[in-house]
């Protein structure tokens, strides 16, 4: 008698060997997506074109030739790629990307510098008055640096210390230390004491517990701490053309700035400045995104 071969209904599970392994050579067959799969994703795209196109714009103004900015099509007759050029050439933009580069790395370094100790000794510590120093941390976030500006000029001013690179560092560290304090105190709050009590018995003091144990269980948060320090200080604007008088030494917001003139505006220069503002920055947040995306996340789940 001929064995008769069961066909599986479409609806049922694939049936696998007894060992659970599928067999050599065989391609899992894909699924359709669902419906509701479809929507969120066309829906994300969505959103994110909807993000991206001031981008996009920013960059097709930037090419636009200078007799056809006023023009109301969308894309140009022809991209002047000269533009970038003659923005880098006939201004200061060289001089204040160095600038920027400077205040925003000079400020991200000093912030970890004196918030890392700062944060450890909180989270590790239960001194008297610890939680009012949180509290008072907290209330510094609420200053704004326009309400200090007078108070800023007059103080740098009587020390000879404007029109200075390291003014700026300062000025950028101080109002962005508060928020890398209170964001690194949670994270090593977050990592057991223990494991440091190990390390400092087998031979680690406690700089050197600090700095091979708990600060790379800690890093997303210094990341965390990094990227939202450097961006403040990349795009801080009031303290740069209150604190900086020269062209010079002025940072690239304020240098963009004076592409804004009182009866017209360059937008080809203008927008071709940004774009060139706006590449480090992107640069850097996709190297440590991994990061950034991690450090935001950590202790939502237990």
């Amino acid at each position: 008698m001929a064995q008769q071969t069961i066909q599986p209904s479409p609806g049922a599970p694939e049936a696998l060997p007894p060992d659970g392994r599928r067999p050599a050579g065989t391609v899992r067959p894909r699924r359709a997506p669902r419906p509701r799969t479809v929507v969120v994703t066309a829906v994300a795209w969505l959103i994110a074109a909807v993000f991206l196109l001031p981008y996009v714009q920013m960059v097709i103004t930037a090419l636009r030739p200078a007799g056809e900015l006023r023009d109301a099509t969308y894309l140009p007759t022809e991209f002047a790629w000269s533009n970038f050029i003659d923005v880098w050439r006939e201004s200061n933009l060289g001089s204040n990307l160095r600038v920027t580069l400077l205040v925003a790395g000079g400020s991200t370094l000093l912030v970890l510098l004196v918030a890392i100790p700062a944060a450890y000794y909180t989270a590790r510590v239960k001194y008297r008055g610890r939680k009012l120093f949180l509290l008072l941390v907290l209330v510094t976030q609420m200053f704004q640096p326009t309400s200090l500006l007078v108070g800023l000029y007059r103080e740098f001013h009587q020390l000879d210390m404007l029109n200075s690179v390291w003014t700026l560092v300062l000025c950028n560290a101080a109002f962005n230390l508060a928020f890398a304090i209170w964001i690194l105190t949670a994270y090593f709050s977050a990592i057991p004491v223990q494991l440091e009590e190990a390390a400092m018995i087998d031979g680690l003091g406690r700089g050197g517990a600090l700095l091979r144990v708990t600060l790379p269980l800690a890093l997303p948060g210094v990341v965390t701490a990094v990227i939202f320090t450097f961006i403040a200080a990349w795009n801080e604007f009031v303290m740069g053309l209150t604190l900086s008088t020269v062209p010079e030494s002025q940072p690239l917001t304020v240098g963009i700035n004076s592409f804004i003139g009182n009866y017209t505006v360059q937008w080809n220069y203008l927008f071709a400045a940004s774009v060139i503002a706006i590449v480090p920055v992107v640069v850097l947040f996709a190297f440590i995104e991994r990061h950034v995306v991690s450090g935001l996340t950590a202790g939502s789940v237990k």
